[in-house]
């Protein structure tokens, strides 16, 4: 691994010395893994609540147009701690490649400018972290129990526990214990949770199990007119996208489907009293699946409500912990100088047009939730709901203009912070740009890019397919026709794809349309 060179920016910046002795809020952000907006309560009350995640809303902003620039986790945390959009920061997809560490990062610049800088749980950048003081992250996806942790001495410690308890634990104990206390900090507390295979806390398995989630209306989507959604590997109603053992979690023995070592493997972390409590209420879920015979679409939902069931359980162990993370800040005294930012990698599909995963630009996967409690002090005083449209990448411009830090310019986010200050700047963004690159790969969506404005969104799949989607999202919210080429659309889809061309020479993508 490269060694990190001085950064540029330092001499651009007032004297560190001068900086240290400004008053300068610490930095709590707090990120999951494929949570989706529906599925918290301050967004949407259909299936569950989030008490302690809607406590950061109360308390602070909402951001209702929050978008991913590639709904991918690699490439997700790759946009967020650097800035820059997939291409300029070189890693656009989990298959191929290691993420860069040497480049200049948000955490390297908050750290030149006088923070403390930790990052605790989820990584998944193939490569060690750089920027941090202190790091303790899982490997790969990481594992629910018994996990894993990488050492800052590169050594692999298993630890006992539950990974959403442990990531959090290690957090509050480097707040309170480990970080030098004269200096602001900043700390990235990311969450394996609420990522696939949802495995719950032992405590919550019987949880939601009387719960019978509502099926989206567009469960039974047939794709027409939307070449790409047709071919995808993440439908509910396939065993072959959602794996029986794996996913749904109905196993007898004598079982074999194409993820049941993996299944085996996860579960057989636990230990024996874990195993045999785990055991004990999955098999009698195996046994009524079993009693019952269910086919055809009676089968379909019975995956659904399973997978709805455990995604909920997972998410409330997530949200427990995130209330720990509040109480301890306020116990600490460090609520009132502290920016509380809790959001997710990207969003993802609960049943809506019959699938599980994420990948797409449609707005279940592309959308994400952000909540913010600001500190005090600081004439952040923006309440309620934020409405202009954010991204991932600003993330970066926004903690380093709370720190003193001019944003570099080679950035493509650009600082929130004059939202957070109840401002609506006459010049903010009309649109954001998105680009998605894993294919061919697991769950097979395909290449695209595409344009979003307050009202639509233009879409072009490339690659080893050439198709173009056009929707009105005020007419059309969850996208089901397709009106790219109808009659009448013409002068809508000119402007898009002269916005689309806009933005990608802004962002200096090499795949600029020249069509």
């Amino acid at each position: 691994m490269k060694k990190n060179k001085a950064l540029p920016f330092v001499a651009a910046i007032a004297p560190l010395a001068a900086i240290a002795q400004q008053q300068r809020p610490n930095i709590v952000y707090i990120m999951t893994d494929d949570h989706t907006a529906q599925m918290m309560s301050c967004y949407d009350t259909t299936h569950v609540r989030t008490p302690n995640l809607d406590r950061i809303a109360r308390d602070g902003v909402r951001f209702v147009n929050s978008y991913v620039a590639n709904s991918l986790s690699g490439p997700s945390r790759a946009c967020m701690i650097t800035g820059k959009h997939s291409h300029n920061n070189g890693f656009t997809n989990n298959e191929h490649g290691i993420f860069d560490g040497s480049q200049p990062t948000m955490p390297k610049y908050l750290r030149e400018a006088g923070y403390q800088t930790c990052l605790i749980g989820k990584w998944h950048l193939h490569s060690l972290p750089t920027g941090f003081d202190y790091w303790n992250i899982v490997p790969g996806q990481g594992e629910y129990y018994n996990p894993d942790f990488i050492t800052q001495q590169n050594d692999t410690v298993r630890e006992k526990g539950y990974i959403t308890n442990l990531v959090t634990d290690k957090s509050i104990d480097w707040m309170e214990n480990k970080r030098d206390k004269t200096k602001p900090f900043a700390i990235f507390i990311h969450h394996k949770a609420v990522h696939r295979d949802w495995l719950p806390e032992m405590k919550y398995l019987h949880e939601y199990e009387d719960q019978t989630f509502k099926l989206p209306e567009t469960f039974y989507d047939d794709y027409a007119g939307r070449q790409a959604a047709g071919v995808t590997e993440m439908e509910i109603a396939n065993d072959k996208h959602m794996d029986m053992v794996y996913d749904v979690k109905v196993y007898r023995p004598g079982d074999r489907t194409r993820l049941t070592w993996l299944y085996q493997y996860m579960i057989g972390r636990l230990n024996t009293a874990d195993r045999a409590t785990y055991d004990y209420f999955y098999d009698s879920i195996s046994a009524d699946y079993t009693r019952r015979g269910l086919q055809g679409r009676d089968k379909i939902e019975y995956k659904y409500q399973r997978y709805m069931r455990d995604y909920a359980k997972v998410l409330k162990s997530v949200d427990d912990n995130v209330g720990r993370v509040l109480d301890y800040l306020e116990k600490a005294g460090l609520a009132d100088n502290t920016l509380v930012v809790y959001t997710s990698d990207q969003g993802f599909y609960m049943g809506e047009h019959g699938w599980f995963d994420k990948r797409f630009m449609y707005e279940e996967s592309l959308n994400t939730p952000l909540v913010m409690r600001m500190p005090k002090g600081y004439g952040l005083d923006a309440k309620g709901d934020i409405t202009e449209m954010v991204q991932n990448i600003d993330y970066a411009p926004t903690f380093l203009e709370l720190a003193g830090v001019p944003t570099p310019k080679d950035m493509d986010g650009v600082s929130i912070v004059p939202l957070l200050r109840g401002e609506h700047p006459k010049n903010w963004r009309k649109s954001i740009y998105y680009h998605f690159y894993e294919y061919p790969a697991e769950h097979a969506v395909k290449r695209h890019y595409g344009v979003r404005t307050e009202r639509y969104k233009l879409i072009h799949f490339y690659n080893d397919i050439d198709a173009w989607e056009l929707y009105d999202l005020h007419t059309d919210p969850n996208e089901l026709h397709n009106l790219y080429g109808q009659p009448g659309t013409e002068k809508i889809t000119k402007e898009l794809r002269r916005e689309l061309e806009r933005l990608q020479k802004q962002y200096h993508d090499p795949i600029i349309e020249k069509n």
